[in-house]
């Protein structure tokens, strides 16, 4: 398992330890990532997922996973919030043409 967030690509990234006496060695920051479980209103249902905390506030502000995966950038999500993207859009045109 890839220490990535699925909702916005945000990885490890490295820098230095600095000492008092300013030796620097090489060390990895990596992403606060939680496993959540979100809840698509169109779908009904809930997707696990592996996002960061930043990512997790992001979708509160948006008004939900729906509504944040219509404005992501498809080149940031992951294969499996792709294809939940798309599930989303598929089920809106549906429900678009009945209305």
């Amino acid at each position: 398992m890839s220490r990535r967030c699925e909702l916005t690509g945000k990885g490890p990234m490295s820098g230095n330890n600095v000492s008092h006496a300013k030796n620097r060695t090489r060390r990895r920051f990596l992403p606060n990532l939680n496993d959540t479980t979100l809840q698509s209103e169109s779908l009904g249902r809930g997707f696990k997922l592996r996002i960061s905390a930043a990512a997790l506030r992001s979708v509160d502000h948006r008004g939900g996973l729906d509504a944040y995966l219509a404005k992501a950038k498809d080149t940031e999500l992951s294969e499996n919030a792709l294809k939940i993207k798309k599930a989303i859009s598929k089920s809106s045109a549906t429900a678009d043409v009945l209305s």
